[in-house]
């Protein structure tokens, strides 16, 4: 009989509900304000690519899509406290729509990064993570946000780009961090995704759980 594919559990559950707290909680904390636009600094996108690391892409995009879900009906969990339907008319909309998307792209990388590096010693790891990390948040969060702005903003593509620019060299620092993060994570918790991956490998077909 062929395997069936996994089924997230209360465990799964657990760590979706787990990690969309700390998203929320990363986006009250510190927030510095960039330019006029009112698109702050915050320790969210370390939070949302550190999600994609530890849990893989399902559970990542369940995860921050809860809470972006659970932002747009009404609780205070976007930066400065703001929640409701009204960010998407704001310059953020972007990057809030983003991260689910980044947050599943980053998890994709690191299951197959983890799989291919399984049971060796890499020093490639870490570094392949980071390269993860970092095209995941240009494509998905730099891209949607600089669009984000664009529309709702009204600024033309090289001022948004140049806005922008400003969030750079704190996600360099922050996906560094992510990384080293979620490394411990899955050294001290095997089972959190590379055991998954493995089973991943193990089903006909290479079909995904």
């Amino acid at each position: 009989m062929p395997a069936r594919r996994g089924r997230w559990n209360a465990t799964d559950l657990g760590l979706i509900a787990v990690f969309a707290a700390l998203v929320a909680g990363s986006a009250l904390i510190a927030a510095i304000p960039v330019g006029g636009l009112g698109v702050p600094i915050t320790l969210q996108t370390l939070a949302v690519m550190l999600t994609g690391l530890a849990l893989g892409p399902g559970r990542a995009f369940a995860a921050v899509g809860l809470y972006v879900l659970l932002g747009l009906a009404g609780l205070p969990i976007f930066s400065g406290g703001r929640s409701g339907l009204g960010v998407l008319a704001g310059p953020s909309a972007g990057y809030i729509l983003a991260f689910p998307l980044a947050a599943a792209a980053v998890g994709w990388l690191t299951a197959i990064v983890l799989r291919r590096t399984a049971g060796t010693a890499s020093r490639l790891r870490p570094v392949l993570l980071f390269a993860a990390a970092m095209v995941s948040s240009i494509i998905f969060v730099h891209g949607l946000g600089v669009l984000g702005m664009m529309l709702n903003a009204k600024l033309d593509f090289s001022k948004a780009f140049l806005a922008d620019l400003a969030f750079y060299p704190g996600d360099v620092i922050k996906n560094a961090l992510a990384v080293t993060v979620a490394l411990s994570l899955h050294k001290a918790f095997p089972d959190l995704l590379l055991r998954r991956v493995r089973k991943t490998d193990a089903l006909p077909g290479g079909a995904r759980p």
